[in-house]
C-alpha cells in the first residue's frame, strides 16, 4: 500500500511531455515532445489573437449593416476571444518566469489563473452579452437586411477560424502521438492550458458561425426574426458551456493535479533503472505548471553507507532528476524497511 497523499487526483491523464525530459538519460521513456524551437503555444495564441482581431472587426461591422442579432453575438464572441487571447499571452509570459527563492517550483500554476479569468471573461462578454441580446430581439424584434453582406462576413470568418483551429491541432498531435491517444481526448486533459483555451474556443467559433448563418437565412426566408434572436440565444449558451469547462479544468490544475498513471510507473521503471537506487516506496508527480512537475519520492538506495554519505546521494539523485526542463523540482527522502515496494 502506498502513501498517498491528500489532494484532488487526476480525473484523467495528461500529456506525455507533462513529466520528465530525457536530461542524462533519466526517464527517457516520458521525453517532452517539442522542447527544441520557438514555443508552439505561444505561436497558437498569436495566430488565433491575429485571427479574433480581424474577425471581430469584420462581424462588428456586418452586425451594424445587418442588424442581425445573431451577428452582433458573434461579433460579441469574436471580442471575447481576442481579449481572451490577450490574457493567455499573459498567461504565457508569467508562467515562464524562472524560479527564485521565494517561488522554489517556477511561476507554472499563473498560466492556469490567467486561464481561468479567460473563462470568466469568455463568460461575461460573450456568453452574457449573447443571451441578453437574443432576449431583447425577441421581446422588440428589429427586421434584419442586407444579408448578403452577413453571409460573407461568416463565410470568411469560417475559414479564419478554421486556420486557427487547425494550428491548435497541429501543436496537439505530436503530443497526443506520444501518448497513444486520439487529439480530443489530448486536448481535454492536456496541462497546457493555452492550447486548450484556443482549440475550445475555436471549436464554439465554428459551430457558433454555423448556428449565426442559420439564423439569418431563417430570417431572410421568414422575414421573422424570432429564428435570429433564438440564433443569438444559442451562441450565448454554447459560449457559457465552453466557459464553465475551461474554469473548472483551470481549478483543477490551480488546486494540484496529478501527472498521468502511465507517466507516474514510467517514472518509478527509471528511478529503479537508476544503479543507485534499490526500490521506490512513494512517488507523486504533481503538475506544477504547463508540462512541468514536482517530484516527491521515498527510496530506498543501494549499499549500506552510513547517514551523511546516504544523504550526500540523495542530494546527487535530486539534482540529476531535476536537471530536466520538466521538473520544476525534486525532494526525495529515504523509504523506511517496513515500507512496500511501488510498480506503478
Amino acid at each position: 500500500m502506498t502513501h498517498e497523499q491528500g489532494g484532488e487526483q487526476a480525473p484523467a491523464p495528461v500529456a506525455a511531455g507533462e513529466a520528465f525530459g530525457d536530461s542524462n538519460a533519466l526517464l527517457r521513456s516520458v521525453q517532452r515532445p517539442g522542447d527544441s524551437g520557438a514555443p508552439e503555444s505561444l505561436v497558437t495564441v498569436l495566430v488565433a489573437f491575429a485571427i479574433n482581431i480581424l474577425i471581430a472587426v469584420a462581424k462588428s461591422v456586418a452586425a451594424a449593416v445587418t442588424g442581425s442579432a445573431s451577428m452582433l453575438a458573434e461579433a460579441a464572441h469574436s471580442w471575447a476571444d481576442a481579449g481572451n487571447e490577450v490574457l493567455l499571452l499573459i498567461a504565457d509570459r508569467r508562467s515562464r518566469r524562472p524560479a527564485h527563492a521565494a517561488h522554489p517550483l517556477g511561476h507554472g500554476r499563473e498560466a492556469y489563473v490567467w486561464s481561468l479569468l479567460a473563462g470568466v471573461g469568455l463568460f461575461v462578454v460573450g456568453a452574457a452579452i449573447s443571451v441578453a441580446h437574443g432576449v431583447q430581439e425577441l421581446i422588440h424584434a428589429e427586421p434584419a437586411s442586407n444579408f448578403v453582406v452577413g453571409y460573407v462576413v461568416l463565410g470568411i470568418s469560417f475559414v479564419l477560424e478554421a486556420i486557427s483551429f487547425l494550428q491548435g491541432l497541429r501543436q496537439a498531435r505530436p503530443e497526443a502521438e506520444t501518448m497513444q491517444r486520439d487529439l480530443i481526448e489530448h486536448v481535454l486533459v492536456t496541462s497546457d492550458p493555452t492550447l486548450r483555451a484556443v482549440v475550445f474556443e475555436d471549436t464554439a467559433a465554428l459551430i457558433g458561425v454555423v448556428i449565426a448563418t442559420a439564423g439569418l437565412a431563417a430570417h431572410e426566408l421568414t422575414g421573422s426574426s424570432i429564428p435570429d434572436a433564438i440564433g443569438s440565444i444559442l451562441v450565448g449558451l454554447l459560449l457559457a458551456v465552453v466557459a464553465i469547462d475551461l474554469i473548472n479544468r483551470n481549478r483543477r490544475f490551480i488546486v494540484g493535479q496529478e501527472a498521468d498513471p502511465r507517466v507516474r510507473a514510467a517514472a518509478i521503471q527509471a528511478l529503479t533503472a537508476e544503479p543507485e537506487v534499490a526500490r521506490v516506496t512513494y512517488l507523486r508527480l504533481e503538475i506544477v505548471g504547463p508540462r512541468k512537475v514536482s517530484v516527491i519520492g521515498y527510496v530506498d538506495l543501494t549499499g549500506d553507507d552510513n547517514e551523511s554519505r546516504l544523504a550526500r546521494r540523495l542530494r546527487a539523485l535530486e539534482a540529476k532528476i531535476s536537471q530536466s526542463p520538466a521538473v520544476a523540482g525534486t525532494v526525495l527522502s529515504l523509504s523506511s524497511p517496513d515500507e512496500p515496494t511501488i510498480t506503478g
